[in-house]
């Protein structure tokens, strides 16, 4: 099968989720003050992406993909337990945006610091980023060739959050 001709399942992303596949699939997520990062093989030419909602968790017995120090480090050890080399490993980051109504004003601004400090400590380069700002936004990935699209929202619905869901009428 050529890259032309490859059928792409699809997959929604729940916050506090991580996803891998071997098949190429189309992640799609949501996120405000949440943070999406998505991971890229260079050389295998893989792609994951984790949805979480809180900076940091320090308490391994409560260290669960919620937590981006988590989500970011499992996402990393099950690349390279399907034998992916750091080096080859690339991100992108998503999200992290503010809420103009107040409420945890910094629990996005801390999403996105702590994406990048993890990133940085693993020397993955961080290759493109939409972050902060007040909108909210939803995510498609493409897992067969890194590529995202971006959809910015002042008002997130509930078709955003499961896409495959009709909208109440």
């Amino acid at each position: 099968m050529t890259r032309n001709n490859v059928v792409l399942s699809d997959y929604f992303l729940a916050p506090g989720y991580v996803y891998m596949s071997k098949d190429s699939a189309l992640i799609s997520t949501v996120v405000g003050s949440c943070v999406a990062v998505s991971l890229w093989d260079c050389r295998k030419e893989q792609g994951a992406m984790a949805n979480f909602l809180y900076p940091v968790i320090k308490d391994k017995s409560q260290a669960v993909v919620l937590y981006g120090n988590v989500a970011i480090s499992c996402m990393i050890n099950l690349f390279v337990g399907e034998g992916s080399k750091p080096e080859d490993l690339t991100a992108q980051v998503f999200g992290g945006a503010v809420n103009p109504l107040g409420g945890c004003e910094e629990i996005g601004l801390e999403n996105v610091r702590i994406a990048k400090k993890l990133l940085r400590s693993k020397h993955i380069p961080i290759l493109s980023e939409d972050v902060g700002g007040t909108m909210g936004r939803k995510i498609v990935y493409n897992t067969l060739c890194n590529e995202a699209i971006v959809y910015k929202v002042n008002k997130l619905r509930k078709s955003d959050w499961y896409p495959y869901a009709q909208e109440d009428r």
